[in-house]
């Protein structure tokens, strides 16, 4: 069994005109993702919450301010090449623009090709070539019609479920996906969460899904951790958090969820600051004070 681990996390960022002369995107953070059992644990919150912060964290794109960040129980920033090639290969990021992350100036092909060289995952050509189709066709894309392609010929959903078959063919232990769903509409999001778990169930992969969208939190399940402010203030599984959450923010998060009927109107204004005021700390983005829900 491997485990990721953060350990007091603050992250911080040089930011003139604020009093201390620094932003906290993220405050004393920790929590343990482990693959044993395969599980999917959401990261919940409103932009600026820092959410994808801590995943470049955890992806080793950025290094904290303070705070430990481990995996198997060694600082990830103090890996041996060989242990950091190791580490890469365990834990896979899928991002959330699927428009950025091909080069447009090369086929879909080499985002495939350039993994299995790096991770020597076939000897042969007509290996590789092989291995590029199974793992099309286990995210549902006929390899057909994209292999040979270039990004822009390719819908956004095709993108993202190019880098699932990226995923797929390494075997992970880990997927760190950070908003991978914003983008993409209702029926493409529905099968790209139906891949996630089946990469749970089947290949044993555990995945940090980060989002700020409850009504994918609640169709994958498992646990959910919420953040605002840079701090976890709530966590433990969907069902429980979703129907009796404790903390205010959860309620306020839930409360903003638009209901599907056109004559309940949200009338009351709550502002997120004051909700979140007893458990934030002192130093914050000042954009997220300004931030405002209405709520039924």
């Amino acid at each position: 069994m491997s485990e990721i681990e953060l350990r007091d996390v603050v992250q911080r960022f040089h930011a003139r005109g604020t009093p201390s002369g620094f932003l906290t995107a993220v405050q004393s953070t920790s929590f343990t993702l482990r693959s044993d059992p395969p599980h999917i644990v959401s990261l919940v919150g409103q932009s600026g919450s820092g959410k994808s912060t801590i995943a470049r964290i955890i992806l080793g794109l950025q290094r904290p301010s303070s705070g430990l960040v481990t995996y198997g129980g060694r600082d990830i920033f103090k890996l041996s090449r060989a242990e950091y090639d190791d580490y890469r290969k365990n834990v896979q990021p899928v991002f959330q623009d699927p428009y950025a992350i091909f080069n447009p100036f090369y086929r879909v092909d080499r985002v495939l090709r350039t993994a299995i060289k790096k991770f020597s995952l076939a000897s042969t050509a007509a290996e590789a070539s092989s291995l590029m189709e199974e793992s099309l066709l286990a995210v549902k894309l006929d390899p057909g019609q994209v292999l040979g392609r270039y990004p822009h010929q390719l819908s956004g959903g095709q993108r993202q479920r190019i880098m699932l078959a990226r995923v797929h063919m390494l075997r992970p232990s880990f997927i760190i996906a950070d908003e991978p769903v914003s983008m993409l509409d209702a029926q493409v999001r529905k099968l790209f969460l139906d891949i996630l778990t089946d990469f749970r169930t089947t290949y044993g992969m555990t995945t940090l899904f980060i989002t700020h969208d409850l009504s994918t939190v609640y169709y994958i399940g498992g646990e959910v951790m919420v953040i605002t402010r840079g701090r976890i203030v709530e966590k433990g599984p969907v069902s429980t958090v979703m129907h009796t959450p404790s903390h205010p923010y959860t309620q306020l998060l839930l409360a903003s969820v638009p209901q599907p009927d056109p004559d309940a109107r949200w009338t009351d204004r709550i502002d997120i600051a004051q909700a979140t005021a007893a458990e934030a700390g002192p130093e914050v983005p000042p954009e997220d004070e300004a931030l405002e829900a209405r709520v039924p």
